[in-house]
């Protein structure tokens, strides 16, 4: 109705304390209960061709200092409490976007977890789709790159990434492959 072509959301965390300031943005303490909400909202959503965008991966469990809090967990705990409802979302639906948190995790900004990114959302899972940092990030726009983390929002930084590939941070082959992942997710859209 408002002709747009991506909505930022559901929000697919686990709610772990009734403080959480996006409680009312996410569906359940329970895991299985998250993933098969969020992917029938996601399906719902890209049926009429607009992008969904499954929240706010991984780990983003407060609102308080969440730019630096730092969630440290067990693999575990990781897997089978948050991030199960991704995977259930990736998996059932197919998102075109997933956003990335602001936290850490075990140290390493989320949008920047090559681990978390690369190896279990995109290798054992197998999405192929775009990510997304959350608004004004606090990561190194390189280093996201490098993790598999396609687009900053917010914040534009211009000629960060340029002066980090002349310093040799990066390659033109690993921004290429965000580009790709871009041009395919408008593409789809259009």
């Amino acid at each position: 109705a408002e002709q747009v072509s991506v909505l930022l959301g559901p929000g697919n965390n686990i709610k772990r304390s009734p403080l959480c300031g996006r409680n009312f943005e996410y569906f359940s303490e329970d895991p299985l209960l998250s993933g098969k909400m969020a992917a029938a909202i996601v399906r719902g959503i890209q049926s009429q061709n607009v992008v969904a965008v499954p929240k706010h991966f991984a780990c983003n469990n407060k609102e308080t200092n969440r730019m630096n809090s730092d969630s440290v967990l067990s693999e575990r705990a990781l897997r089978e409490i948050y991030i199960k409802g991704f995977e259930i979302c990736v998996k059932e639906s197919k998102p075109k976007m997933i956003m990335t948190s602001y936290n850490l995790v075990n140290g390493v900004r989320t949008s920047e977890n090559a681990e978390l990114i690369t190896g279990i959302l995109r290798g054992e899972w197998g999405y192929d789709g775009m990510l997304t940092s959350d608004w004004w990030t606090m990561a190194e726009h390189y280093r996201e790159v490098k993790a598999g983390n396609d687009i900053r929002m917010g914040i534009g930084e211009q000629g960060k990434l340029k002066k980090a590939y002349e310093e040799g941070l990066i390659t033109r082959n690993e921004m290429a492959v965000c580009v790709k992942r871009i041009l395919e997710m408008i593409l789809w859209v259009e």
